[in-house]
């Protein structure tokens, strides 16, 4: 695995899965990642080189801060994906990972499982959210936050190994609750506000960001001479790594499509 993380760097990794959205690329079909997220469902399916060669997403509401509260909604996102993939692929997909903020119950980690194999997955493989985004990410020395829509997961990475992880609620819903309140829409307007013009509401999302920011700084504590990296859908907006940076007086690093950072990582963990 460590070969494959040095092949490509995690923009490029990122750039050609933001590309293989819902378009096949080139490439054998190795592993399968599905990300249960709050607001959206993500699976990608990557190369024997951790290269995605496929993308696609699906709404969801069924999960919420990293707990299945709709199973059947759960499972019907992920057997929509799947067969999409399927057919765009040619493959059967029996063998898949999923993640879980690493927060949650040891319980509640173990419904994500039910899900996909409800969904016709035989085979699935349980990892935490954070380490998922180290896989993509291929951090050495730093801090990694998934922001999810519901919580906030760290983990501290020294010399690649995992040090110590934590997770604390607030992430993407809150914004959107924070939008909504301050311009009187409801949640669904104020996510696709939040996804298509953030710049316009940035002096309005910055409480927001400047709570995820100390969360971050309460999770890593050991850890000020790291550099943060962010993933995860809820950071895709503008001016948050300037934001927490502020906050925290540290290097905060942002990626284009955070979205696909925690799938393809789940993918490539099972390489």
């Amino acid at each position: 695995m460590d070969a494959l993380l040095t092949a490509s760097t995690a923009a490029d990794i990122l750039d050609r899965a933001a590309r293989s959205y819902r378009s096949r690329a080139a490439g054998e079909v190795a592993a399968i990642g599905i990300d249960l997220g709050t607001a959206t469902c993500v699976l990608v399916a990557v190369d024997p080189q951790g290269r995605p060669v496929w993308v696609d997403s699906h709404p969801t509401a069924a999960i919420r801060d990293g707990v299945v509260v709709d199973f059947f909604a759960a499972r019907d996102a992920v057997a929509r994906l799947k067969a999409d993939a399927e057919e765009a692929l040619g493959v059967s997909i029996t063998r898949a990972g999923t993640a879980f903020p690493p927060g949650v119950p040891a319980s509640d980690a173990t419904a994500c499982r039910f899900v996909l194999e409800s969904a016709g997955i035989d085979e699935v493989q349980l990892m935490d959210e954070v380490t998922a985004a180290q896989a993509a990410l291929q951090v050495v020395d730093g801090v990694v936050v998934d922001v999810g829509g519901g919580s906030t997961g760290v983990g501290i990475f020294r010399d690649g190994r995992l040090v110590t992880v934590d997770d604390r609620a607030g992430g993407g819903h809150h914004l959107d609750l924070i939008l909504a309140g301050a311009l009187g829409v409801d949640l669904d307007e104020a996510e696709r506000l939040k996804r298509e013009d953030s710049a316009a509401y940035t002096g309005v999302l910055k409480p927001g960001l400047q709570r995820i920011a100390a969360s971050i700084r309460s999770m890593s504590r050991d850890a000020d001479d790291l550099d943060v990296h962010l993933a995860g859908g809820a950071v895709m907006v503008a001016n948050a790594a300037e934001i927490i940076s502020a906050e925290l007086d540290r290097p905060v690093h942002a990626y284009a499509h955070s979205l696909f950072i925690t799938p393809v990582g789940i993918a490539r963990t099972l390489l």
